[in-house]
């Protein structure tokens, strides 16, 4: 089982964004042998799924 340990909101400086890119946010990840993973996704589906730092990632790592 992998833990969201923090969610870093990239800065896109002077790269911006492609029409119909959505935002997205690296993801820190830690299980319980204290493997740590990196992960990116949409900013909009940690929204709507209702994850934040300590949920459960649900998906494959």
């Amino acid at each position: 089982m992998w833990i969201i340990k923090q969610i870093f909101d990239g800065d896109y400086g002077c790269e911006e964004l492609q029409p119909g890119q959505k935002p997205k946010v690296s993801v820190t990840l830690e299980n319980e042998a204290g493997e740590v993973r990196y992960v990116t996704a949409e900013d909009e589906w940690l929204i709507e799924n209702g994850l934040e730092k300590g949920e459960v990632w649900p998906l494959e790592v």
